[in-house]
């Protein structure tokens, strides 16, 4: 974690920003939570617990931060919630997700299967692919039956 941080550092540092102690605490919440796809409130609920005094608007402005210098992404699973992820779209494209629309749960979908669709698109159609993002929906094994 520690090298992830001093990684950080330097990132903001390169862009004239430091990272304070507020900023690193949010940026160890979302470490520690890697396999999760958190809120800003859940952020700024996990950070209070340890660092009291950090504000609900810097949990906002720090995660605006690293989303645009490529430290975190942003993730909208189409409940008008944007959730975030530790890392950032270093090869052009990141995960998929399966939300299950009973008990909301979301699984991580890890294998990029859309090479070929993206190949077709761009021979056919001209188009310069820079991203995509898949979210699949439906029930879970546990609510499918």
């Amino acid at each position: 974690m520690k090298e992830t941080i001093n990684e950080v550092s330097k990132i903001l540092k390169q862009q004239e920003y430091k990272l304070t102690p507020q900023r690193e605490q949010i940026l160890r919440v979302l470490l520690e939570n890697k396999d999760k796809h958190l809120s800003a409130e859940d952020v700024y609920t996990l950070v209070k617990k340890k660092t009291p005094d950090v504000g609900l608007a810097t949990v906002y402005r720090t995660l605006e931060l690293f989303l645009e210098h490529d430290i975190i992404h942003s993730v909208n699973f189409g409940d008008g919630c944007k959730r975030y992820e530790f890392g950032g779209q270093e090869d052009g494209h990141h995960h998929h997700h399966a939300i299950c629309l009973k008990c909301g749960k979301i699984i991580e979908i890890n294998e990029d299967l859309l090479e070929e669709l993206e190949d077709k698109v761009i021979k056919e159609q001209g188009f310069k692919i820079t991203n995509h993002e898949l979210k699949l929906f439906g029930y879970c094994r546990d609510c499918a039956y």
